[in-house]
């Protein structure tokens, strides 16, 4: 039986293209979501121009006939605006002349004429009050991720005989076909379906205390090269770390895209930073010209505003965790670096003012080719599957870019942990030659015992 999807603002304006996602069914725009939409469209920002960029799509369907009876649309389905129905009860508490209780009016008339409704919306408060009426209601995932219990991790627990690895610590290698992972579904110890560049914890089935730790290459797993590493005073705690560093000390030609996942305090920021001033500062390879720091809640999808100063005086304040790491990395003597706070500020200015670092709004990213740069996109769970895909095509010749973000802190309201760029990233990178990643765990927080105990705990 066909069905009858109604769609909401915020599902168009996360996704113009989702009128054609329905396949044969019907899709429904309520005329309150096109007064809507209308709103957004002079907007300098994504949601502008996904409102434009909806505007044209059904300007162009409204060619083939009239909207308020239906025009076709790819799929078999039909496309129709919806004007009616002013007179369905809704509960006499609900202001009908908001839009959200509007479209879920439309939904129950159309229910009640004897429609398969379901109404599509990104909006919890809005699927509440669609189910308390009785409505069908689903979330809207253009880019199908998986629950956070199933998103790629980028690492994997495996078992070997002690035999197998005296043998990986002498040959510097371990044969897939030599090590086994438990399949709960299955109930047994099965050879595990590994993706390339997946890191991988060795545990000895005889001994548990006796791991090792490697990285499939895409044929074997093969040893670490970075995981005892020190630099600027940073060395790996856990095991998560010597993963992290491996991804980031990896060329930029082998592995020009690492994304790392996971809470705070996991040093995320410190380590991308710490390992980018190294190759800049301590190596004579002339790999990397600049360090490049961007967060996109700065703009990309919000005007950065009229406040005097340059682009970097303006999007300094939402640049304060960058800050908070350049400390500890500019002075390694824990005991004397905060002594003389003005000493401190002056060695992180210089860093800024020999444009070692350098910060950048999001939205400017766009249409750039950015070559021998070490780009760290921080807050990456902020972006939108459609704005991490415009950042990593910016990505030239001998360029590192590094993703970072935790899935559990997303201030956009439009995203949530299968919507976000971040994990859609991970998702679709997994297995990539050119692409190493890792997600931290919370037992993994080094920031302080407080940071560790509150990961846990809240």
């Amino acid at each position: 039986m066909k069905r009858t999807y109604i769609l909401d603002t915020n599902v168009i304006l996360y996704s113009p293209g989702a009128i054609f996602t329905f396949g044969d069914n019907d899709v429904i725009i309520p005329e309150i979501v096109l007064e809507e939409l209308d709103s957004f469209k002079k907007q300098k920002n994504d949601l502008g121009a996904n409102a434009r960029h909806a505007a044209r799509i059904i300007d162009r369907l409204r060619r083939q006939g009239k909207l308020n009876e239906g025009v076709n649309i790819p799929g078999g389905g039909k496309l129709r605006v919806e004007m009616n129905h002013y007179d369905t009860e809704i509960p006499p508490c609900w202001d009908k002349n908001k839009a959200d209780n509007r479209i879920i009016q439309i939904c129950k008339a159309l229910k009640e004429q004897g429609e398969d409704v379901c109404l599509i919306t990104k909006d919890t408060f809005e699927r509440i009050k669609a189910d308390i009426v009785g409505i069908d209601v689903e979330d809207f995932y253009e880019k199908v991720v998986p629950e956070n219990e199933d998103q790629y991790t980028g690492r994997i627990d495996v078992y070997a005989s002690s035999e197998k690895i005296s043998e990986f610590y002498h040959n510097k290698f371990i044969e897939i076909k030599d090590v086994l992972c438990y399949e709960e579904t299955q109930g047994k110890y099965v050879v595990p379906n590994f993706y390339t560049n997946q890191f991988v914890i060795i545990h000895c089935s005889e001994n548990p205390r006796q791991t090792a730790l490697g990285r499939f290459n895409g044929d074997k797993v093969v040893n670490l090269n970075c995981k005892e590493n020190t630099f600027l005073g940073i060395s790996p705690r856990n095991v998560g770390q010597k993963f992290m560093m491996e991804a980031l000390f990896t060329d930029a030609e082998k592995a020009p895209l690492v994304i790392v996942k996971g809470p705070a305090g996991t040093a995320k920021t410190l380590f991308s930073l710490a390992v980018g001033l190294h190759k800049i500062m301590e190596c004579d390879t002339d790999q990397y010209r600049r360090i490049l720091v961007c967060r996109p809640n700065v703009t990309m999808d919000e005007d950065i505003g009229f406040l005097p100063g340059t682009e970097e005086d303006k999007i300094a304040p939402f640049m304060r965790p960058i800050f908070d790491n350049l400390e500890i990395l500019v002075d390694s003597n824990e005991k004397q670096r905060y002594k003389n706070e003005k000493e401190l500020a002056d060695k992180i200015k210089e860093l800024f003012d020999r444009r070692i670092i350098t910060t950048e709004a999001v939205a400017y990213l766009r249409g750039r080719s950015i070559v021998k740069n070490w780009v760290i996109v921080d807050e990456a769970q902020n972006l939108t599957p459609k704005q991490v895909k415009a950042i990593i095509t910016r990505v030239g010749e001998g360029t590192k870019l590094i993703l970072i973000g935790d899935p559990d802190q997303i201030d956009q309201p439009f995203l949530d942990s299968r919507s976000n760029g971040l994990c859609y990233a991970s998702e679709k990178m997994k297995g990539s030659n050119l692409c190493y990643q890792v997600t931290m765990n919370y037992n993994e927080c080094e920031r302080s015992p407080l940071s560790y105990e509150a990961s846990k705990r809240l």
